[in-house]
């Protein structure tokens, strides 16, 4: 049985030039579905929860097709691919409530640092223990996630080094996360960081993944991986979905499956040693992505990301074949083949091309894809 799966889906509001202009208080006010973030230049949207991957493509693709309609009529508006501010602007915080406590304490603690746009990926797991483990596994593997999506190589109109400039820049909140060891280690180490303020509510937990659910710390039903930047095109956001999806049913059939258990690093402080191994290589795939060197939490080996993602794929593969959704797992190749974002605007970049061509380029291309999958695949489901 698939498991469920659902989407936060942050993106950034503006002009088809590229200019990123701040209308989430009127979206919010005119459309349902839609949230607001602290800076009024990026709105989110959540898909309900669904296992079946032709539903969740289409859960989607129907509201940003409901937006991108109403942008339209408020003055030829758009939403801007990337995760961060690329033509200008991150000098200066938009706020989108003023009268939010807690937005004014992001905006004064951590100020343009979390303006960016990116996607959550949820995936339901009732068992705590079982989330616990599922948390664990993909935290020390989290970076190969963002080595696939990265999608922020610019910002202010100036190449900046990075292939995901707002993971770099990304205050990761409290500054120190361990590997939790139980559903009580959770619970525990969070009312310590509520009652010290180094968390200021049961949201402020920024990091790469982090459990989930309606009643945190208590009461968990999912995982939620946090560290992709933002995957535009629907098609290889499922196909990223279905790795992560994978990966945890071949955890699942594989109790052992665990980096507490399985790593062969000779240590006496292996979780915390975990955890440094992860920060690096996280820092590595920010900026190098798919090419980044990485060290294996196995066993501290160095491995190239993209060799790491092939070996999981060769592994999980049959898994998504056997509970057929491999056809959407297999758009992964394409990603491998042809680069991330990130990696083909830098190429254009390169060649050439400024930044707001390449995004005027980019915003015209997603559009049409996504209009076109919308009427090939999602009319179809809604007549049937």
């Amino acid at each position: 049985m698939l498991l469920s799966k659902g989407f936060e889906i942050e993106m950034y509001t503006g002009t088809p030039q590229g200019d990123v202009i701040g209308l989430s208080d009127r979206i919010v006010r005119d459309l349902e579905g839609f949230v607001r973030e602290p800076d009024s230049r990026n709105v989110e949207y959540t898909t309900a929860p669904f296992c079946n991957y032709d539903r969740l493509l289409c859960a989607l693709l129907k509201p940003r097709q409901k937006l991108r309609s109403y942008l339209r009529r408020q003055g030829n508006y758009t939403l801007i691919p990337g995760s961060t501010l690329s033509l200008g602007g991150s000098d200066r915080f938009y706020r989108s409530d003023p009268n939010n406590p807690y937005h004014s304490y992001i905006e004064q603690t951590y100020g343009t640092k979390v303006v960016t746009a990116s996607v959550h990926i949820n995936i339901g797991i009732g068992d705590p223990e079982l989330l616990m483990q599922a948390c664990r596994l993909v935290r020390v593997e989290a970076p190969l996630y963002l080595a696939l999506s990265a999608s922020s190589p610019f910002i202010d109109g100036k190449a900046t080094g990075y292939h995901s400039t707002r993971w770099h820049v990304f205050p990761q909140t409290p500054a120190k996360v361990p590997l939790f060891e139980s559903h009580a280690h959770f619970i525990q180490w969070t009312e310590a960081q509520l009652a010290a303020k180094t968390m200021q509510n049961v949201r402020h937990l920024w990091i790469s993944v982090r459990p989930n659910g309606d009643c945190r710390p208590y009461k968990l039903n999912r995982l939620e991986l946090r560290i992709c930047d933002l995957i535009v095109e629907p098609i290889a956001l499922l196909a990223v979905t279905a790795l992560l999806e994978a990966r945890l049913m071949q955890m699942f059939a594989s109790p052992h499956l665990d980096p507490l258990q399985q790593s062969r690093l000779s240590t006496a402080t292996l979780a915390e040693d975990l955890i440094e191994i992860t920060a690096a290589n996280e820092r590595a795939v920010s900026r190098h992505s798919l090419d980044a060197e990485l060290r294996h939490w196995q066993d501290g080996s160095k491995i190239l990301a993209r060799d790491w993602i092939i070996q999981i794929y060769q592994q999980v593969q049959p898994i998504a074949q056997k509970h057929g959704y491999s056809c959407f797992l297999s758009p992964l190749k394409k990603i491998l083949r042809s680069g991330n974002t990130a990696q083909q605007w830098l190429k254009l970049y390169h060649a050439g091309t400024d930044i707001r061509s390449l995004l005027t380029q980019e915003i015209r291309r997603v559009e049409q894809q996504e209009r076109e999958l919308e009427n090939k695949l999602c009319q179809p489901i809604l007549v049937a």
